[in-house]
């Protein structure tokens, strides 16, 4: 199968190539061109591999009614079956949609692949849209590494992604059950679930779960959270770094009143403080600043 670099090549640089069968006309209306053809929605199958599971019923209502107004603008991939069938490749919400919209044939383009292949094609036409969550990915990456013995590193180039986002998203199957459907349900962003992985077990994380939903809590919150539970001390704060801005301004108080001047800046206003060590000093600073 050809391979990309990135995501920005477009699908069809990783679907194999190849002309439609000439047995294909069979099932298929003729009259077509392009090696784009008229397939019944009927004989068309859902792709076992299809790694996402979940489809916003709103965006698939949105999709069917563009597809009543304008038909399927883009094809469907579809790879033939023995029986005449089709298995779909790539397509999986126009498919929906459009049986959705009464559509009893769709546009499609016959290639051949094998189980791999149409696991990593379905994969990458989700990532290529950011239509997975969190844990359908890890779940296809997972696919990906045990059934197909393929390494991180390997799943990372398919997808376009380094190697430590494919092994960070691995490390999400292990959170517990209540996580992981909180992180689906989009209670908890992925960040949440990557704080409470450093917990050792799945029922420490379930609690902490609860109390990050309960106090609205946020990342950085979270891992605070943990690590007090883990028994480890809170990380040190580091210091904002003062602006250029600032330090010329004390700068210049520095310069005319002689001594050392330490500015605080906030939001809404701030504090000057002016030191002096010795009393006439002190007579110096009031007479300049009256």
């Amino acid at each position: 199968m050809a391979q990309r670099k990135g995501l920005g090549k477009g699908l069809d640089a990783l679907i194999p190539g190849g002309k439609p069968s000439s047995s294909v006309s069979t099932f298929v209306s003729s009259g077509n061109t392009g090696g784009v053809q008229q397939v019944a929605v009927e004989l068309i199958q859902r792709n076992p591999h299809q790694p996402r599971v979940h489809f916003k019923e709103e965006d698939l209502a949105d999709l069917a009614a563009s597809i009543r107004e304008h038909g399927v603008i883009q094809p469907l991939i579809v790879l033939m079956n023995n029986d005449g069938t089709f298995t779909l490749i790539a397509g999986e919400r126009r498919l929906q949609a459009s049986q959705r919209a009464g559509l009893k044939t769709v546009p499609v383009i016959h290639r051949q692949a094998n189980n791999q292949e149409l696991l990593e094609i379905a994969l990458i036409e989700n990532v290529q849209r950011s239509d997975l969550n969190a844990m359908e990915e890890a779940e296809a990456y997972r696919h990906l590494v045990d059934d197909f013995g393929l390494s991180h590193e390997m799943v990372a180039k398919r997808v376009g992604k380094s190697r430590v986002a494919v092994t960070n998203t691995l490390r999400l199957l292990g959170l517990a059950d209540t996580v992981k459907q909180s992180l689906v349900d989009g209670r908890i962003t992925e960040g949440h679930a990557r704080a409470l992985l450093a917990l050792s077990t799945q029922k420490a994380q379930a609690s902490a779960l609860q109390m990050v939903l309960n106090l609205s809590l946020s990342v950085r919150q979270t891992e605070e959270l943990v690590r007090k539970l883990a028994g480890l001390k809170p990380l040190k704060l580091a210091k904002p770094v003062r602006s250029a801005d600032v330090s010329d301004v004390e700068k210049r108080l520095q310069k005319s009143l002689g001594t050392k001047v330490a500015l605080k800046y906030g939001k809404k206003g701030g504090t000057v403080t002016i030191y002096y060590y010795s009393d006439e000093e002190l007579d110096s600073l009031l007479n300049k600043l009256t």
